[in-house]
């Protein structure tokens, strides 16, 4: 239908949407609803069938070489030597653990090749008899000194 109301049209420049639903409804009757005519014309252009170009749609040249997509195209696969067993492809993701593979000593879990497992060392918890050592003091406190607060003066209320 599209393609006959482009032919009836037979604009140079090609016929815009607007066009096109206006000589189907006159000719044909009334759309069922806005929407199919778009959807039709944008299956149409990707299919080939239909060119756009500046916000009008004409039928597409047959001489014209088919329109390229975005990005790059694909290399071409070789063909296989005939008789060629050809494995599937392995399945995406991390693979079961196998249930029957023997359990792993807790000694594997160390890193190969040292002799120390991996972490932060355990911490060991010190005797009470060993103090830690303090610090020579210098006379003055550690820290910000406290803010200077100002004295409060009496007041005397007489009557």
């Amino acid at each position: 239908m599209i393609v006959k109301t482009l032919e009836a049209l037979n604009e140079p420049n090609g016929s815009n949407k607007s066009a096109i639903s206006k000589y189907i409804e006159t000719t044909y009757g009334e759309l069922p609803d806005a929407t199919v005519l778009g959807s039709h014309l944008n299956k149409m252009k990707d299919s080939g069938e239909l060119s756009f170009k500046q916000n009008n749609y004409m039928k597409a040249d047959p001489n014209a070489p088919p329109k390229r997509g975005r990005g790059r195209p694909p290399k071409p696969k070789t063909p296989l030597p005939p008789g060629t067993v050809v494995s599937p492809p392995r399945p995406r993701g991390r693979p079961p653990k196998d249930p029957n593979a023997p359990p792993k000593s807790p000694k594997a879990k160390a890193t190969p090749g040292s002799g120390r497992p991996r972490g932060r060392p355990k911490k060991v918890p010190r005797s009470p008899a060993v103090a830690a050592p303090t610090a020579v003091s210098s006379g003055r406190p550690r820290g910000r000194p406290p803010k200077v607060k100002p004295q409060l003066t009496e007041v005397s209320v007489e009557s």
